[in-house]
């Protein structure tokens, strides 16, 4: 039997270690979720998935798992891979220094800490970070990204406080660090994580840069409520859809559900037009 040409890492995180008051409740469900979608729709055998949930989803386990990922697809390894990540998302000065005026977007592992007034570099990882590994992918590998994260609070409404939903952003863990920010503008992910001529890669989500992506009850249970209905479409459609067809699919049930999120979907127009997978 020949070896697959595929990988994932499927990561979700309710509980964080030092900011229990943070937790959420739909992202482990997520990464199990996705995990399970891979392999009836997509081709991936279980062998070829790592999920990483709540305690072992560490910067260091997340980070170590994409570089293997990257380091198999440069030797030849794979040519599709695939990401998806559902936790907090919050923001970062610029660290870079080459854009001043505008915010980091970060992402929150599980290991997520402070140091002085600012996040721990060492303990949140940024979408430069994620960027600067994903370039390095070789034009013939296909790299899927799921992002069920919010990156802004200013997209908050009264909607997004109910007891059924909770919005997946964290502020910064300070009056200082909030203030550093908060005149800036955001990048947002496609900045982030799709510059420099990336363009075979396709980015998922969940929102706008300046919205929250929900954590929320639905049908019972808990789920990131963009990778619910991303989910739900894929299984109806049995991956029969467009991205472009699945996208606007995934945004009326969202409306529907009263959700004020609207999914993202960057990639180059002849991908939008074809199937995930």
């Amino acid at each position: 039997m020949a070896a697959s040409k595929k990988k994932a890492l499927c990561v979700g995180i309710n509980q964080f270690k030092n900011f229990p008051s943070a937790a959420l409740q739909g992202c482990v469900n997520d990464a199990n979720e996705m995990s399970v979608l891979l392999q009836k729709l997509l081709g991936f055998k279980k062998g070829d998935i790592t999920v990483l949930t709540d305690a072992q989803a560490t910067k260091a386990a997340i980070i170590s798992s994409l570089k293997e990922m990257v380091d198999g697809a440069k030797a030849g390894k794979y040519t599709y891979l695939i990401f998806s990540l559902s936790s907090h998302g919050t923001q970062v000065p610029d660290l870079s220094g080459d854009e001043p005026d505008r915010a980091d977007e970060a992402f929150c592992p599980h290991d997520l800490a402070q140091s002085g007034s600012q996040w721990d570099k060492n303990h949140i990882i940024l979408d430069d970070e994620l960027r600067d590994l994903f370039i390095q992918l070789p034009a013939n590998v296909l790299l899927e990204v799921y992002l069920d994260t919010c990156h802004s609070g200013t997209g908050l409404k009264a909607i997004d406080m109910l007891l059924d939903r909770t919005p997946r952003y964290l502020p910064p863990p300070s009056l200082k660090a909030f203030l550093e920010v908060d005149t800036k503008k955001s990048r947002g992910l496609r900045h982030g994580l799709l510059e420099k001529g990336m363009v075979h890669n396709i980015l998922w989500a969940a929102c706008r840069a300046d919205q929250t992506s929900a954590d929320a009850n639905i049908a019972g249970g808990w789920h990131g409520a963009f990778t619910y209905y991303f989910c739900k479409q894929m299984y109806a459609c049995k991956n029969a859809l467009s991205r472009a067809d699945l996208l606007a699919k995934i945004r009326a049930d969202l409306k529907k559900g009263k959700y004020n999120q609207i999914p993202q979907l960057e990639c180059e127009a002849t991908k939008r037009q074809l199937k995930p997978g």
